[in-house]
């Protein structure tokens, strides 16, 4: 049967014989096309083919509602975001509608968060559809394409992390797009071709070039046909043995079912609706394809368990641009094209009521057209010309030239009027040696570039940065208070005492005088929070800090929640308030796979800053239990330390007696680290601060695991069996037996002058005082003998050993110690001289002899009660005297040798102070 498209159908074939050294494939092609745009036509119910964020489709859009005006218009949009769509009053466009899942039933765990987005613009044809419907009495929208569940279903894996891998700064971050009317190439060579003979860099261009500009003034005919055309062109080009290509299929086998059953449900006539679609799928010729009674339906799988929770968030141009892979600047180009075609067409847009950002103005709706004209050939024509452009607009050209001189040279460029005239001859020049007779906004950046752009950018941003903003900029969009999920709302609320534009889009500086306002603690509070859970940027403390045991007088704080709002609305996806999704990370992070005990420990500490439940700190301290006694590794040891010890401190000084929880994990830690200890000394994976950090939590809190219940035996035998090789090991388990006694002060000077004496053994020193270093963890009171053994190493070594050491021992002490040396430079300051002139009488404490000739008056043990009651009860004074490293027997006193003392008695000689002390307090 003849039709419209015949001639057209004749030529192409023509045109196909005529190539006879062509594809063989070809004249099926071009006649296929043909047949897709018939095929499309003749549908009862109205397929409008559209590419997203296009002016051309919106304009299209916008003037077939106004001569149709349909009772059912059917959107190409994931079904179950439909109730978010009256939200979209309450916001600023572009935003996006979002469906997002942290709890998965049905996909793989790993995979989660699982989230979706579908940008919307006002310069794009879905929005001025869902404006006419949700505005206009009477009309129907319908959400026809797949539900984000199936979204999921139906990408590689099932559910795999597909996400689009954007930068952090991205609003929409790793978040699958859904995008309406995606029309792209699909076959790289074609692409390439296009835009290789298109004189252009990027898709984007081409489109704006061949396809926007030429639709923008054409009728509904010519439009319909055109886009039609162009779908089944990348459609048939389209590698159609990939998973994507079944997939979108599949999509046009649910879209058209869903559409048939709302049609039997309601009874609507076909010719009263509209069926808005990428052109893609305008042009798709399956046999579940179309409305007629009968068509065989698509089996729809069921959802999974994985419940879903939708909302908007902000997006904006940049966005877009960077997860569909778009253009720099083709979105914000897009919108000044639309903004220009509706002056120049005098046509009134279709604007949600009380939609942001601009006024409303609607005209009445013309009658619509009783009946559709007969389909026509608009294609030959169309095919036939070149396309009708503007002439060069000098008036707009020369207005954007002076304006990006005079942005550039805001932003620092030594532009002037001279660089104006280049790029405006140079943009004509450019529009000219690639066949255009006007210059289009890529052309124009392109002159730009090469007329101001010199060696270096002098500012933050470029020309090309300065020519997107120039041309549009990156508009952003808001979701306003009543479309926000309850927590947003909460936190808004929560905030407003601060009395600051939250919504606004600028760091904003929060003053918090807490003495004099105490009303704003809860504010404090609630900054604190948000501190922990949103990016670093969104809320940064300039002064102040949250510490156990610290009570905030003055608080400042730098707010960004208007550039971070989709952060807050997808904390709202976790829970209904701050604490809720606070204690649910907590939990979160205590039991992951992965958590260790300084984890575990990390989130009681958390728990007692933020919440302050007694409840959710024992069950992380009980974690914390177990996951210490689980543990086969030592490495964060040193920051189990740190914060056990930080806990207790808080503990000790708020509550009369321990929690359980602390009680069973020194007890275990204890008992964990005495078993490991040995292994832990030999092997090479376990540093020498993980080690000191393990000696750290046995010497510090022996004294209480002792009174728990822990054997010391148990540290005296690890200790013993612990037998290291390497040098900074060996002096940190020198330092552990001087601690238990094992090893005196006078037999560790020997080992360390033996090292300084050995020519072979020098080389080493500096990572023996490495250990010795790490040591004054563990043992504090080491820090007199490290000054003194370095002072040794000064002292004793020539320059030609002493300077190839040096750097060694300062990369040494920087790697292993870095947090320990201002703990030596502290003690090395007492034991100095503070003056340059004391310098030259000064003796070190380490080289003074002492003399029974040598002792003088003053010096000497005086004669009283407290000499006969030591005399008496020798026990205790000879204790002392034995962890001194000075055991010796009762006489009188001897010769003292070098730095020590040989008995009880010589100890009271050089300390007669302490005896005069004891006397007169027994009032002898």
């Amino acid at each position: 049967m003849s039709n419209a498209f015949d001639p057209l159908r004749d030529q192409l074939l023509g045109a196909a014989q005529a190539l006879a050294d062509g594809p063989a494939a070809l004249p099926e092609i071009l006649a296929g096309i043909v047949d897709d745009v018939d095929h499309a036509l003749r549908e009862p119910l109205e397929i409008f083919p559209v590419c997203h964020h296009s002016p051309a489709s919106a304009l299209a859009m916008l003037r077939r509602l106004r001569e149709k005006q349909p009772k059912v218009v059917y959107l190409e949009l994931c079904e179950d975001l439909q109730p978010l769509l009256t939200e979209l009053r309450n916001c600023r466009l572009p935003v996006a509608l979002q469906a997002f899942a942290s709890e998965l039933d049905g996909f793989p765990k790993e995979s989660a968060p699982l989230s979706v987005i579908a940008p919307v613009t006002e310069s794009s044809a879905e929005y001025q559809a869902i404006a006419y419907a949700l505005d206009t009495p009477g009309v129907e929208l319908v959400l026809v394409d797949r539900s984000t569940d199936h979204v999921f279903q139906w990408q590689p894996g099932a559910g795999a992390h597909t996400g689009s891998g954007e930068p952090e700064e991205d609003l929409h971050g790793d978040a699958v797009g859904v995008e309406i009317g995606d029309l792209r190439p699909r076959f790289a060579e074609l692409e390439e071709h296009l835009l290789h003979h298109g004189r252009v860099r990027h898709w984007s261009e081409w489109w704006d070039q061949y396809v926007e500009q030429p639709l923008a003034g054409a009728d509904h005919d010519t439009y319909r046909q055109v886009m039609t055309m162009i779908g089944s062109l990348f459609r048939r080009l389209a590698p159609h043995d990939t998973q994507r290509f079944g997939s979108d299929e599949d999509r046009e086998r649910y879209m058209w079912t869903r559409i048939r059953e709302h049609l039997a449900a309601t009874g609507t006539d076909p010719a009263d609706c509209l069926y808005l679609c990428g052109a893609f799928h305008a042009a798709s010729r399956l046999p579940e394809v179309g409305s007629a009674p009968g068509t065989p339906d698509f089996a729809i799988t069921p959802r999974t368990g994985t419940t879903w929770l939708y909302g908007l968030i902000p997006s904006s141009h940049s966005a877009i641009e960077a997860q569909f892979g778009l253009a720099p600047g083709s979105v914000s180009i897009a919108a000044t094209t639309w903004q220009k075609q509706l002056t120049r067409l005098r046509l009134t847009p279709f604007r949600l009521d009380g939609q942001k950002g601009g006024k409303k103005a609607r005209k009445a709706l013309p009658a619509p057209v009783a009946t559709d004209p007969p389909v026509t050939d608009h294609l030959t024509g169309y095919l036939a010309g070149p396309p009708a452009l503007d002439g060069l607009d000098e008036e707009e050209l020369r207005g954007w030239c002076v304006d990006i001189v005079r942005l550039a040279r805001r932003n620092g460029y030594l532009a002037s009027t001279a660089d104006a005239i280049a790029v405006f001859e140079t943009s004509v020049l450019l529009a000219g040696m690639r066949g255009r007779a006007r210059p289009t906004p890529y052309d124009f950046q392109d002159a730009a570039i090469t007329c101001i752009e010199k060696d270096t950018v002098p500012g933050r941003r470029d020309v090309r940065r300065l020519c997107e903003i120039l041309l549009g900029g990156d508009r952003i969009g808001q979701v306003g208070y009543d479309a926000l999920p309850p927590l947003a709302r909460d936190v808004y609320d929560r905030l407003a005492p601060l009395e600051l534009n939250l919504d606004q889009r600028s760091i904003q500086r929060a003053l918090l005088d807490l003495a004099a306002r105490p009303e704003l603690a809860p504010c404090s509070q609630l900054l604190w929070m948000l501190r922990y859970l949103l990016p670093d940027q969104a809320v940064r403390p300039i002064m102040g800090s949250r510490k156990l045991g610290e009570k905030p007088i003055q608080e400042s704080w730098d707010l960004d929640l208007g550039r971070h709002q989709r952060a807050i609305i997808e904390l709202g996806y976790e829970g209904v308030t701050v604490e809720q999704v606070l204690e649910q990370r907590l939990r979160r992070d205590a039991w992951h796979p992965d958590a260790t005990a300084a984890t575990a420990l990390k989130a009681v500490e958390h728990s007692l800053l933020f919440l302050r439940s007694p409840r959710l700190t024992d069950e992380l301290g009980a974690r914390a239990v177990e996951l210490l006694a689980a543990e086969r590794t030592v490495d964060d040891a040193p920051d189990v330390l740190r914060r056990i010890r930080r806990l207790l401190g808080h503990y000790r000084a708020t509550t009369p007696v321990l929690p359980a929880w602390c009680e069973r994990f020194v007890t275990a830690g204890y008992a964990h680290y005495c078993t490991l200890l040995p292994t832990a000394f030999v092997e090479d994976d376990t540093g020498v601060r993980q080690v000191g950090a393990m000696l750290g939590f046995l010497f510090d809190l022996e004294s209480l695991a002792l009174s728990l219940g822990c054997d010391r035996a148990q540290l005296e035998i690890a200790v013993r069996q612990s037998h290291p090789e390497s040098p900074a090991k060996l002096a940190l388990l020198w330092a552990a037996r001087h601690q238990l006694g094992d090893l005196s002060l006078a037999e560790l000077r020997a080992l360390v002058d033996d090292l300084l004496g050995n020519p072979l053994v020098v080389p080493a020193v500096p990572q023996y005082v490495s250990g010795f270093v790490q040591a004054l963890e563990p043992v504090p009171r080491m820090a007199p003998f490290v000054v003194e053994t370095l002072s040794k190493a000064f002292g004793q070594l020539p320059d030609p050993v002493l300077l190839p050491w040096l750097p060694t021992l300062i990369t040494t002490l920087r790697q292993h110690a870095a947090e320990l040396v201002p703990v030596l430079t502290r003690e090395a300051g007492r034991t100095f001289p503070a003056t340059l002139a004391a310098i030259d009488g000064w003796t070190p404490p380490w080289h003074a002899r002492r003399t029974p000739a040598g002792v003088t008056a003053a010096r000497r043990p005086p004669a009283g009660p407290v000499t006969a009651l030591l005399a008496a009860h020798p026990a205790s004074t000879d204790a002392a005297a034995g962890l001194l490293g000075c055991a010796g027997e009762w006489g009188t006193a001897h010769d003292v040798p070098e730095g020590g003392f040989a008995g009880p008695l010589p100890l009271l000689t050089a300390f007669p102070g302490t005896a005069g002390a004891v006397e007169a307090l027994l009032g002898s």
